[in-house]
């Protein structure tokens, strides 16, 4: 039954087409953020750190994974920009993750300590948000479609 359905959103959305990439950057981006977020409750919960300093572990790790995952599976159909050039691609990669970090620290202090809204709940709404910035800037940035 799930293979179906995966078999049926591969075929209407291809390896090609943006919307195929970006369904396979949201699974993506949800591997990454169960990374994330696994270690962001296990660094505030466990071990009782800043929900600042936590946030900041989950998403690096979350980052690392989102690149492999990126350049092996979500944009395998792109022309990479800077394909020979790994260090400048992932440095590239980084730099709009860590733009999306601070996006994300913006907004989990806005919720958190603006809004009183509960850390997790912030979480997952920055997460979100993010998601949607990460993958337009990498997107217009690294991975141009490939010309005919």
């Amino acid at each position: 039954m799930i293979s179906g359905i995966i078999k049926k959103l591969r075929d209407r959305f291809p390896r090609k087409s943006l919307m195929g990439q970006f369904l396979r950057y949201m699974v993506t981006g949800g591997v990454a953020f169960v990374a994330d977020f696994g270690l962001f409750a296990l660094c505030l919960y466990v071990f009782g750190w800043h929900y600042l300093l936590a946030n900041l572990v989950g998403l690096v790790a979350g980052l690392v994974l989102n690149y492999a995952m990126s350049i092996l599976w979500v944009f395998t159909a792109c022309k990479r920009i800077l394909e020979k050039r790994k260090l400048a691609e992932f440095t590239l990669f980084a730099l709009v993750g860590i733009a999306g970090v601070g996006i994300n620290q913006l907004l989990m202090y806005l919720m958190v300590d603006g809004l009183g809204i509960n850390e997790m709940v912030s979480k997952m709404i920055a997460a979100v948000l993010v998601l949607m910035w990460n993958f337009g800037a990498r997107k217009l940035i690294l991975f141009k479609k490939r010309e005919k």
